[in-house]
């Protein structure tokens, strides 16, 4: 990589100062071992949010809270969270990040359970904005389900788009790379949607949905 590249993209990661809410956060994720989307991507997320008017959003793998809190507090007071996580652990982690920010119990549901398992039963079209941070053996499940999911002019955003950073490298064909690079595809060749992959963190595949 161009160093002059590097450096801007080093620095662009480095100007996303966190407030306590989400320090405290990140602590409780490292003694679950939990791995948070990171500063840069959390900012990012609020900014989506915000400029994107999302009221309704689902979030596939709620981890400690990071990203939902983030999404919230783009979103403003109006919206809501579904957050599905079959660890309740992450779960009470992620109630307390809500709370220590502010948010009111009744903008957030955080369901216990398998996401293959819940997804279906929630309405379809009915959201603004569905992010997608779980397991990649269930990814190609995961993306159909939000393509059904999002309504006209709402977006899908899929974390770790480039699977640890292996997704560039053609060599590479782990089962989660394999499973990224498909679900990218999929987005992408979706004629409902505009996408783009975002080099942010371990990047995001975003996927608007305009038909």
């Amino acid at each position: 990589m161009n160093l002059d590249i590097f450096s801007s993209w080093t620095y662009a990661q480095a100007q996303a100062p966190e407030d306590a809410v989400l320090e405290r956060a990140r602590e409780r994720g490292r003694e679950l071992g939990v791995e948070s989307v990171g500063s840069a991507t959390a900012g990012f997320l609020t900014v989506l949010a915000a400029v994107s008017g999302a009221r309704n959003i689902v979030e596939i793998g709620t981890g400690v809270g990071v990203s939902g809190t983030s999404l919230l507090r783009g979103a403003g007071k109006q919206s809501a969270l579904t957050t599905i996580d079959i660890d309740v652990d992450h779960l009470a982690a992620a109630r307390e990040a809500f709370h220590d920010a502010g948010v009111d119990g009744s903008r957030t549901r955080a369901i216990s359970g398998r996401a293959q398992a819940v997804l279906p039963r929630l309405t379809d079209g009915a959201y603004d904005l569905v992010f997608i941070d779980a397991d990649k053996t269930h990814l190609l499940e995961y993306v159909t389900q939000a393509i059904r999911l999002v309504k006209v002019g709402g977006m899908v955003i899929m974390h770790d788009a480039f699977d640890q950073h292996r997704v560039p490298k053609p060599a590479v064909r782990r089962p989660s790379t394999v499973a990224t690079r498909n679900a990218t595809r999929m987005l992408r060749e979706d004629e409902r949607f505009v996408s783009t992959l975002v080099p942010t963190g371990l990047g995001l595949q975003i996927a608007a949905r305009i038909g």
